[in-house]
């Protein structure tokens, strides 16, 4: 009798898993990463009856607890967990009797790739103070715009940047009040401060705590700063909460303490300075930095330094499948590539030259209120919306003309559901576990984000201005994006910006900037269609002199129609 029962057991239990697999195919995946973010959401919360809200918070438990693990190697050279926290200690001591920042006041960075970036964003922290990121890439024009938007009360320049600065964008700075800072011992510029020679002359201990509490995780901790179709970029707000969140990504990836991290993506981005530095931090795991990606130096760092884990965006993966063939492509350590815009194509090579790597393709913005993540590695698909995610967040996909650049509506004035298989509009809920916080300064750019009484009176959806297909089995793939901005080169490009440039040239009447396609190229790159002044010869030389003195490389269009 009981052989009879346990075997109707086991016949059943069979039954299950292959009923399971049949129809539910991606089931135990489903569940396994649900279970992992409902565990990244307990975590969060744990952290926070703990005392912990921040990301500085969560590397100070670290430093406690494993002072002397490697935390950065850069150029050879390894810091400990230790080390940081005691630079940017001298950091913050420096400020606090020098700079006279106190918390809350905004201070910009202006830094390239390297150790001391992440001394003053974390000294800075320390102080209490909100730390914005600038992208070392755009020139003096918007750079001013950056910093006049976050209301930064100072600016700290790397000593690798000050190559490009004007003395006129200095200038404009100090008529402002903004004081200028320099990790530098020498200064090319009158009227600003040094930060080297005054860091020996300060304690390396703990700034006072009452400068560096957090209160409240929903408060802001830094800006990044994303192009829109105003035509400047515009300071995004994350919050505590966004940068807990973020450095859980490698986690839900399946990494630990024990792996090693190669990034090379400049620190300015979400996801080099959230996912990369932060997610490390989290995990308690070293990373090895780089000032900048070198498709030749990738896979001989790799296995210098038994790399483990990467950060990637599409161009990265195409570089490395570009260079020259080597008997030692697969002789690495490297288990796991998290990143986004990774063409089908790259993707297949790229697995097929240098092994089974787990390559978890993702889709997110700075500013957005949501990110999916492909946690079954199926080649070309951004995340998915399994089983259990409607338990995760609430979006819709909505029929979009993209002609009119407007939302497609029935007969009753309501938004039309995208079908399977056809592009749609992605739209975000704006709840408590999914918050829009906007952009700093800037409530008329923050509004224009939010679609208000889409289906019920009251709801509000974040616009992300993506368009993404959802196919039978519930994977996303993005297809384009809608509006005023394209991606190029891992940047988003706002085309009000590069039209207004290319405005200013004497011989231009008007001008229209849009992005296009080029064949086995990621993103879109720069098309400007000009019509000239009667009488008025086109100069292309004096406007490409003019287009390299005003935009940063990625934005210069690479193609003119006159």
């Amino acid at each position: 009798m009981l052989c009879t029962w346990l075997s109707t057991i086991a016949g059943g239990i069979v039954v299950l898993f292959v009923s399971l697999k049949i129809f539910f195919p991606y089931f135990w995946e489903d569940l396994i990463y649900f279970l992992r973010r409902k565990r990244s959401k307990a975590k969060i919360k744990k952290w926070a009856s703990n005392g912990i809200l921040s990301i500085i918070d969560l590397f100070m438990q670290r430093v406690g607890n494993i002072p002397h693990k490697p935390f950065l190697i850069y150029e050879g050279k390894v810091h400990t967990y230790q080390d940081v926290d005691r630079r940017s200690n001298r950091v913050a001591q420096a400020f606090l009797h020098y700079g006279h920042l106190k918390k809350g006041d905004t201070v910009a960075l202006l830094m390239g790739n390297g150790p001391d970036f992440i001394h003053v964003w974390f000294g800075l922290a320390k102080l209490g103070c909100v730390v914005a990121f600038l992208n070392f890439n755009v020139h003096s024009r918007s750079l001013l715009h950056c910093v006049n938007t976050c209301a930064a009360k100072a600016l700290v320049i790397g000593e690798d940047c000050l190559g490009s600065i004007e003395n006129e964008f200095i200038f404009h700075l100090v008529e402002n009040n903004v004081a200028v800072w320099l990790m530098s011992t020498r200064s090319p510029f009158q009227h600003v401060h040094t930060i080297p020679d005054k860091l020996d002359k300060v304690p390396d201990h703990p700034v006072s705590s009452h400068l560096k509490v957090v209160t409240n995780t929903r408060n802001t901790a830094m800006y990044i700063f994303t192009s829109g179709s105003t035509g400047f970029p515009k300071p995004a707000i994350i919050t505590h909460l966004r940068g807990l969140s973020a450095c859980l990504a490698f986690t839900q990836c399946g990494a630990v303490s024990q792996d090693i991290m190669y990034l090379t993506l400049p620190l300015y981005h979400i996801s080099a300075s959230l996912l990369g530095i932060s997610g490390c931090i989290e995990l308690g795991a070293t990373c090895v930095l780089k000032k900048r990606f070198s498709a030749s130096q990738f896979w001989n760092d790799c296995r210098k330094y038994n790399v483990t884990v990467f950060l990637y965006i599409g161009e990265l993966c195409r570089y490395l499948c570009n260079q020259p063939s080597k008997e030692e492509d697969r002789v690495h350590k490297v288990r796991i590539a998290l990143g986004n815009g990774i063409r089908p194509a790259v993707w297949k090579e790229f697995l097929m030259r240098f092994g089974p790597i787990k390559i978890f393709e993702f889709y997110g913005s700075t500013e957005g209120n949501l990110s999916f993540l492909n946690y079954t590695n199926k080649i070309g698909a951004v995340g998915r919306a399994g089983i259990f995610s409607k338990f995760l967040h609430s979006f819709e996909l909505l029929e979009y003309d993209v002609w009119k650049q407007e939302l497609m509506k029935d007969e009753n004035g309501r938004c039309k559901k995208a079908p399977i298989g056809k592009p749609g509009l992605l739209v975000v809920q704006v709840t408590q576990d999914a918050p829009f916080s906007g952009y700093a300064g800037n409530n008329e750019a923050s509004e224009k984000k939010l679609l208000r009484n889409m289906f019920v009176k009251g709801d509000v959806y974040f616009n992300t201005g993506d368009l993404l297909v959802m196919d039978e089995d519930g994977f996303l793939y993005f297809t384009d994006r809608v509006g005023d901005t394209f991606r190029w080169k891992g940047e988003n490009v706002a085309t009000v910006e590069v039209a207004e440039v290319i405005g200013m040239m004497d011989f231009v009447q008007e001008v229209n900037v849009y992005g296009v396609s080029i064949k086995n190229y990621e993103g879109r790159t720069g098309m400007a269609a000009v019509v000239l002044k009667p009488d008025q010869p086109f100069n292309g030389e004096t406007l490409y002199k003019h287009v390299v003195d005003f935009l940063p490389s990625y934005a210069q269009p690479r193609f003119v129609r006159i």
